[in-house]
């Protein structure tokens, strides 16, 4: 356990070439909301959805379950937005973290921090797929924990970097990825993707893909985070940050939209049409939270959130290693049995009812869990 800020891995990372920001160095309260409202869905959201589609369905409910489901191949949905969209956090956080431990500490000092960090992250991650599988995997790349910690490393790298070095970087990863997919096609199990874990691990996922070398491109959705981390520490106005952040979200989801007929948009292979518009996405909803909590200051609805996203890695890992379900489970299915149709929505605001009161309980006393 150790005390910390920003989720995955809030560590530090910044030199004195970024700007500080002005006032005090501040956490980012839409970051943690972000987060926190990311991490819902993950926790209890989803489970909570299908409970109200048991009513009856309707096509509100219809429509958010569809959207709470991964696509199967090609196409792009809410849920294949959750990881871009904690990879582009990681990134985010990175700045202010660094500039924080910076005004302490060395940049050699907060490299050996990072690196340990990041190796924990890496081994949490291993833990929580080997329990997950029932067996032992030391790698296992489709967790997020794993590519985020070797993204957030990457990007740390390039911490001190100017911003131009740093987008250079991040489109030199994504379009010679995008370039070393197209000669072997897109089709489920015959991709570069897919024959790459085969040749590395022995291995691939069921549905005709893997993970080795698409975690390539998370790493530039990540240094686009450290790119809006450095626009929102620097002295630009709120609006014109708001505005830089709206253009790059909708240049983003522009490109990827108008790649899709050449380069479909895959998550499973991360492809660079995907790669773009799901990070336009997590762009664009990210500044919801950061204009309504950072800019207008309305913060008191996102509380909730706000809890959560703090203790993201927590309720990550206690989902595989707790079964907490089924120990609320104990207690609830007896009630829900007399409920009827609404049985399941019960049991499932009941999960995550307990879920939010450990989360809080270890808010209020100041205990965040970054690995």
């Amino acid at each position: 356990m150790t005390h910390s800020h920003h989720l995955p891995l809030p560590l530090a990372a910044e030199s004195a070439e970024i700007p500080a920001p002005p006032g005090p160095l501040s956490r980012l309260v839409s970051l943690d909301a972000f987060r926190g409202f990311i991490m819902f869905w993950i926790v209890g959201g989803s489970a909570l959805m299908a409970a109200f589609q048991k009513l009856g369905g309707n096509p509100i409910t219809d429509t958010i379950a569809q959207q709470l489901r991964h696509t199967d191949w090609q196409g792009l949905r809410f849920y294949d937005l959750i990881w871009p969209a904690f990879m582009l956090m990681t990134g985010l956080s990175l700045p202010f973290s660094y500039a924080k431990r910076s005004l302490h500490q060395t940049h050699g000092e907060i490299l050996r921090r990072v690196l340990r960090r990041c190796v924990v992250l890496f081994l949490l991650g291993s833990l929580r797929e080997s329990v997950k599988l029932n067996a032992p995997y030391l790698i296992e790349l489709s967790s997020a924990l794993q590519p985020i910690a070797i993204a957030y490393f990457a990007a740390f790298l390039l911490v001190r970097k100017t911003w131009q070095v740093q987008a250079a970087v991040g489109a030199f990863l994504l379009v010679g990825y995008g370039l070393a997919l197209a000669p072997f096609g897109y089709a489920r199990g015959a991709n570069l993707v897919y024959y790459s874990d085969m040749a590395v691990l022995g291995r691939a996922l069921p549905e005709g893909w893997g993970t080795a070398i698409s975690t390539i491109p998370t790493i530039a959705t990540t240094i686009l985070g450290l790119l809006l981390g450095r626009l929102l520490m620097s002295p630009r106005s709120a609006g014109e940050k708001v505005r830089i952040v709206a253009a790059v979200g909708l240049a983003g989801v522009a490109l990827g939209a108008a790649l899709n007929p050449v380069v479909p948009v895959i998550q499973k292979l991360w492809t660079t049409s995907y790669g773009l518009a799901s990070a336009g996405c997590s762009c664009l909803m990210f500044l919801f939270f950061y204009w309504v909590i950072d800019v207008r200051g309305l913060r008191r609805w996102a509380f909730p959130f706000v809890v959560i996203g703090m203790n993201a890695v927590a309720i990550y890992m206690a989902g595989s290693l707790i079964p907490l379900r089924r120990i609320i489970g104990i207690f609830t299915t007896p009630l829900a049995a007399g409920l009827g149709p609404f049985g399941a929505l019960f049991q499932a605001v009941a999960v995550l009812a307990v879920e939010w009161l450990i989360l809080y309980w270890m808010y209020r006393r100041k205990i965040f869990l970054t690995g």
